[in-house]
């Protein structure tokens, strides 16, 4: 989100200043993984489809700038239970915006996705526009053509208070002002707004090899993700050159994000494997790589883009509790609406700061 709103608002003229104590792109935060999802249905509830539908248009734009490739059409689906909240709310989300998507049953859906075989009492929504964003690209193309921005990397931002009317801005390293300041801080954003009732989980990404990789081409297999079980979900990808990956959605622990487990255990390659071979028959191959990332969730997993509600010069923006990626082309587009007009294009009332359940 901050390499995203750094480039629209340089692109709209804005002197822009732009901290990281890292330097993006980094596997440090939770836009990492060599791959993200893109899906439109969105089944988490019908008001993110047109943010989603925009961000498509801004990746599509961003790509030529770059002269390398953001995002890949593979199609996805939707598997669980009838009555399951991802193929409900995908099927929601596809009929509320009258969006193209097809209803297959667990036979259908293995006799036209080979690598896939759902169970017998679960049924699929297929979305011909899903498909794969190369995070590590998308942010580095938004920071390389965020022309005039300033960035400073490897800096670490203490803390921020607002004085004479301007927000000051303190680092490790020096003190700046700005009329509006975006948060954009990820797992470290209640570092700096204490207030903020946000959870980091600590996820895990894993990549295996198949005994037939024929069956994971992006034409033969689109992104999948999976309600298993009532709440409890795991997603997968075709192979796109370093083995097939998965993971599980929620359910990590929960974690500091300065002090998080960073090494994956031989026991949870193992049971990733167990939990998806039933499945994904075809995963048998060993664990070609693992690695640590973050979700930030707020209670009710839906986002928080907001002004700070007792500092309106300064915008919140980035708990996406896991899912949030594929929309930071748009966010970044929004977050230059509301501080240079002071308003956006979309309904944002589903993300406003609020009080969140308990």
């Amino acid at each position: 989100m901050g390499s995203a709103a750094v480039y629209h608002l340089a692109k709209r003229g804005a002197r822009v200043l732009g901290i990281d104590r890292f330097h993006p792109p980094h596997a440090f935060g939770s836009s990492h993984g060599q791959t993200r999802i893109i899906r439109e249905a969105y089944f988490e509830h019908p008001a993110y489809v047109p943010l989603v539908q925009r961000a498509y248009v801004l990746w599509d734009e961003l790509a030529p700038q770059t002269g390398t490739q953001l995002f890949m059409q593979t199609g996805g689906l939707m598997i669980g239970a009838p009555q399951s909240a991802v193929v409900a709310g995908a099927r929601l989300s596809a009929e509320t915006h009258r969006l193209p998507f097809e209803v297959l049953s667990a036979e259908e859906i293995h006799r036209r996705f080979p690598a896939l075989r759902p169970a017998e009492e679960m049924i699929g929504i297929l979305e011909p526009r899903a498909g794969i964003l190369f995070p590590e690209k998308c942010i580095a193309a938004h920071l390389d053509h965020a022309t005039g921005a300033e960035l400073n990397f490897h800096e670490q931002v203490a803390r921020w208070e607002i004085q004479g009317g301007e927000v000051q801005v303190v680092t490790d390293k020096d003190t700046y002002a700005c009329s509006h300041l975006v948060l954009s801080a990820g797992s470290w954003l209640k570092q700096l707004v204490p207030e903020l009732p946000l959870v980091v989980e600590r996820q895990v990404l894993f990549w295996f090899g198949s005994s037939d990789p024929g069956l994971f081409q992006p034409h033969r297999c689109p992104i999948h993700l999976w309600e298993h079980s009532p709440d409890k979900y795991f997603y997968g990808f075709p192979d796109v050159g370093n083995g097939v990956k998965v993971a599980g959605h929620h359910e990590g622990e929960i974690t500091d994000p300065d002090k998080i487990n960073r090494t994956v255990s031989p026991q949870e390659i193992k049971g990733m494997q167990q939990l998806v071979l039933p499945f994904v028959p075809a995963l048998t191959g060993p664990c070609i790589e693992s690695v640590v990332c973050m979700y930030t969730n707020t209670p009710d997993g839906h986002f928080l883009i907001d002004r700070h509600p007792a500092q309106p010069q300064v915008l919140l923006v980035s708990p996406c509790s896991g899912h949030g990626f594929k929309f930071s082309a748009a966010i970044g587009e929004v977050v230059a609406d509301l501080v240079r007009d002071g308003r956006s294009r979309f309904d944002l009332s589903l993300f406003r700061f609020r009080d969140f359940p308990n």
